[in-house]
């Protein structure tokens, strides 16, 4: 198993060296950059060249980046709208796929792997122009992500068109056959059940988000701070024809200081060993 940290957990500070130095000393192989203008500046030519200057010379991997989930330095809090690959205005869209390259194209410098990606919002339906408009965005953004070195991970969520059946659905329907699945844990235990989630996903299973929550709303716990059964998920994911990568997803709190993030690091981790 790959011990990941997306630095989702530092969602409010600039990612500079100084806290990878700190992840990789906490216990992660790697780290899942969250694209999030504010955090990591992915249209700024001097921070991707710092961060990929010092990704070549340090042993933590770059496994994965998060897609921007809005244009802006702010989440969308002062009005710009959501990136979101299947809206129903076309020009909604053309946006949301530009805005998703322009952070593809750091893997010239910072050499990820895999991009997690989201389709649409909590309040999107499932419809056939949803199929077309998923369909549509995940092709041409493969086209892109391909020369690069990257592959696509599709992320369930929460809202209808990202149920791990609808999911498989897309993916086999566009015949996307080199797009991959990143089950997140605590979006399934939501919605249909970490046991069907994977039942169904399993084999296109490329990386997974790891969090916890009590089945009410998307609270991104440190595991065991939920309700889900890890000992059950654990058993679960080894059976899976690849180990994937175990990516903790967590929200930081006030409380988290840096020697309590290690501690809850090193036991996550602990927890999840497959």
């Amino acid at each position: 198993m790959l011990r990941c940290l997306s630095t989702h957990l530092f969602l409010k500070e600039r990612l500079h060296p100084g806290l990878l130095e700190f992840v990789g000393r906490s216990g992660a192989q790697a780290v899942e950059i969250f694209a999030a203008r504010q955090h990591f500046d992915y249209t700024s030519r001097e921070h991707v060249r710092e961060l990929g200057d010092w990704f070549a010379s340090d042993p933590l991997e770059p496994w994965s980046m998060h897609a921007p989930l809005f244009p802006d330095r702010e989440m969308g809090r002062a009005g710009a709208p959501a990136v979101n690959l299947i809206h129903p205005e076309k020009s909604r869209r053309i946006d949301a796929m530009d805005e998703v390259k322009r952070a593809l194209e750091t893997a010239e410098h910072v050499h990820f792997k895999n991009m997690i990606i989201h389709l649409g919002e909590k309040t999107d339906s499932w419809s056939p122009r949803t199929i077309e408009n998923a369909m549509t965005a995940l092709e041409h953004l493969d086209a892109f992500a391909q020369p690069l070195g990257v592959r696509l991970l599709v992320e369930n969520l929460t809202n209808e068109p990202t149920t791990p059946e609808r999911l498989m659905a897309i993916l086999d329907l566009g015949h996307l056959t080199r797009i991959g699945i990143c089950l997140d844990l605590g979006h399934a235990h939501i919605a249909v059940g970490i046991p069907e989630a994977i039942s169904v996903l399993g084999p296109r299973i490329g990386s997974v988000h790891v969090h916890d929550n009590k089945m009410v709303r998307d609270e991104h716990l440190w595991p065991g701070e939920g309700t889900i059964d890890w000992p059950a998920t654990v058993k679960l994911l080894k059976v899976l024809p690849c180990i994937p990568a175990c990516v903790l997803e967590i929200q930081a709190t006030p409380a988290d200081t840096h020697a309590g993030i290690q501690d809850k690091m090193h036991a996550a981790f602990d927890l999840l060993e497959i």
